[in-house]
């Protein structure tokens, strides 16, 4: 990150809403806090500020907790109960230093929270550590996903296995145990033989990928 003359930080590409009731700080918000990488819109009330964010599009929510029509704390309970928003990074804003808000708010799903007055500079650098965090962690879940697909993926495949093979490899190893016992060509016994003791192998191979099923952890 690059400092921007003396009051922007600049960030990756982003788009913030800033949702507060105070038309001032919406519009301090867009001075202080845009740069050619990061977007500021406002919203000027809690039902205002769902509706943008169930558009989609939103990086983070910085909401004061003391919005009409839906209060902040609200905001924030729908905003976890919504699952493709259920990971945005929240910072709240509050007007004094109320640390039992605070406490509610981190309890509801809040990431972070800065106090009124706000130091632009200082909740620009904030911004951009929550936002940061939120990537590492977008991009974590991103990887224990892929690798829940091939776990998955695999427990079918030793499931189906054992469900297709068990049938057929009985029916062949007990096909050639008695045609071994009438066949009197040493040739044809030998193969025979082979045969029976190649299902053998089998058999065991299909055993442990049973095995290998019922000991794999759930997820």
């Amino acid at each position: 990150m690059t400092v921007l003359g003396s009051h922007f930080i600049d960030f990756d590409t982003a788009r913030i809403l800033v949702a507060d009731d105070d038309p001032i700080l919406g519009q301090f918000a867009a001075l202080h806090l845009a740069t050619p990488t990061l977007a500021v819109e406002v919203a000027a009330d809690g039902v205002a500020a769902l509706e943008r964010l169930q558009q989609g599009g939103i990086d983070l929510a910085l909401i004061n907790l003391d919005l009409p029509r839906m209060d902040g704390f609200e905001l924030i309970e729908r905003i976890r109960c919504d699952e493709p928003l259920k990971h945005l990074p929240i910072v709240v804003v509050t007007g004094h230093e109320d640390m039992t808000a605070v406490d509610k708010a981190f309890a509801i799903g809040a990431t972070s929270f800065v106090v009124k007055p706000l130091n632009w500079r200082l909740l620009s650098h904030q911004l951009a550590y929550v936002l940061r965090n939120a990537q590492a962690e977008s991009h974590m879940r991103s990887q224990l996903q892929d690798l829940q697909r091939v776990s998955d993926r695999k427990d079918r495949v030793l499931h189906l296995s054992r469900q297709n093979l068990t049938g057929p490899l009985a029916d062949i190893l007990d096909s050639a145990l008695n045609i071994d016992h009438l066949s009197a060509a040493p040739e044809i016994a030998a193969s025979l033989r082979r045969i029976a003791e190649a299902s053998v192998a089998l058999t065991r191979v299909h055993a442990d990928m049973g095995d290998a099923e019922r000991l794999t952890p759930a997820p």
